[in-house]
């Protein structure tokens, strides 16, 4: 998170990302299931790059056989906030009810501290979600994080947000109001919630076709010019 310098005014700086690995007969299958969670907004953000066999990202190498996607981790808008000034204090990451496209509650959780690695990560493994039910009925499990902010610093976090979904970041999913539980969770006083989609949603999808993939959440950074839309990949 401290280490995101992207700036949504410049379109300029490094992005965190999460690294997928996939089988490469999978790719064709795997890229339209991407396609259908992105375009329906169950990502971070549209941009992504992918890699083939051979090539490297972080310190990670693209083994034979295999195909990696890059994809926009929602710890970039914490770090993107953090770099505005705006302290961001990540709770935890969970399910998110979804009934009749509205966003009901908090189902399943698992905080930052309980855990070494990404909540969400763990929460996919264990099968709870139910993503692609929810594009096909409106109602579901998606997986989504908390974060809590400081109320002093609410018209910082308008603009803020703003400037990142103008920049292509669009994955906040509700912004509550001050000393006002958000989702059916109670929010520190003084604070107010902000739940972001999970960056992970597209590979739940994947998972719950049963099609294998490996998700590394927060693998590495990488400059945002090197991700394109996925509609320009198609």
């Amino acid at each position: 998170m401290f280490r995101t310098s992207f700036d949504p005014g410049t379109m300029k700086g490094d992005v965190i990302v999460n690294l997928s690995i996939i089988n490469k007969k999978d790719f064709e299958d795997v890229f339209r299931l991407f396609s259908m969670a992105i375009n329906s907004g169950l990502s971070v953000s549209p941009l992504l790059k992918i890699l083939h066999e051979g090539d490297t990202i972080g310190d990670r190498r693209i083994a034979e056989g295999e195909v990696g996607f890059a994809t926009v981790c929602s710890i970039t808008i914490d770090g993107i906030l953090l770099n505005a000034g705006i302290m961001v204090k990540p709770r935890f990451g969970g399910l998110v009810e979804i009934r009749e496209g509205e966003p009901l509650r908090f189902t399943n959780v698992l905080t930052y501290q309980s855990t070494t690695i990404d909540p969400l990560e763990v929460l996919m493994s264990q099968d709870l979600t139910s993503v692609t039910n929810m594009l096909k009925t409106g109602s579901g499990k998606i997986l989504a994080n908390l974060r809590e902010v400081t109320m002093a610093a609410r018209d910082e976090i308008d603009t803020t947000l703003s400037d990142m979904v103008d920049a292509g970041i669009n994955g906040i999913l509700e912004v509550g109001e001050p000393n006002t539980r958000i989702l059916d969770v109670p929010i520190e006083r003084d604070h107010l919630g902000i739940v972001v989609i999970g960056g992970t949603n597209p590979m739940a999808i994947v998972q719950e076709h049963g099609i294998p993939i490996r998700t590394n959440a927060m693998s590495t950074l990488v400059n945002i010019n090197e991700l394109s839309h996925i509609n320009d990949l198609i």
